[in-house]
C-alpha cells in the first residue's frame, strides 16, 4: 500500500438531534405548541379509576378507556398452541397474547387444523362454528 492509495474513511451514521434540551434546539420537543398536552406533569392513568370511584358524582360513570379490552386471537394463532386445551395461560405460554393481557377473544380468521377445547375465553359466533366443525368444544 502506497500513500497515494490511502482513502479517507466513509463518514458514519450522523447522530440524531437531541431535542428538548434547552438552548436553541428543539424548543417544543415534538409536543406542538401551547395547550394541556404540551405541559409537563402527569397524564391520565388506570390508577385514577380508584380515585374516580371515591367521588360520588362519577362513581357510576362508565369510563370506556379504562376497561380491559380483550386481545384478538385468530384461528391461525390457535394452531401455535401446544396441546388441545386453549385458555389464557396457554395462549400466553405460546406467545400469542402478551403476558399482561387479562382477556382474549378468538376471532374467525384462518382455519383450525385440530380439535381444541376452549376454556374461559370469548369466542365469536363464526369462530365457534369452525371450532365445533373441527371436533372441538367450547366451555364457558
Amino acid at each position: 500500500m502506497q500513500t497515494h492509495e490511502l482513502k479517507p474513511n466513509k463518514p458514519g451514521r450522523k447522530k440524531a438531534a437531541r431535542i428538548g434540551r434547552g438552548g436553541k434546539r428543539g424548543t417544543t420537543a415534538g409536543r406542538g405548541t401551547k395547550g394541556q398536552k404540551s405541559r409537563a406533569g402527569t397524564k391520565m392513568r388506570p390508577a385514577i379509576r380508584d380515585y374516580i370511584q371515591r367521588l360520588p358524582k362519577l362513581r357510576g360513570y362508565d369510563f370506556a378507556i379504562l376497561k380491559d379490552k380483550p386481545e384478538p386471537v385468530t384461528l391461525n394463532d390457535l394452531n401455535k398452541v401446544e396441546g388441545d386445551i386453549v385458555n389464557l395461560e396457554t395462549l400466553k405460554k405460546a406467545g400469542v397474547v402478551s403476558k399482561k393481557s387479562k382477556t382474549a377473544k378468538i376471532l374467525n380468521t384462518g382455519e383450525v387444523t385440530k380439535a381444541f377445547t376452549v376454556e374461559q375465553l370469548a369466542v365469536s359466533s363464526a369462530a365457534k362454528k369452525k371450532i365445533e366443525a373441527a371436533g372441538g368444544t367450547i366451555k364457558a
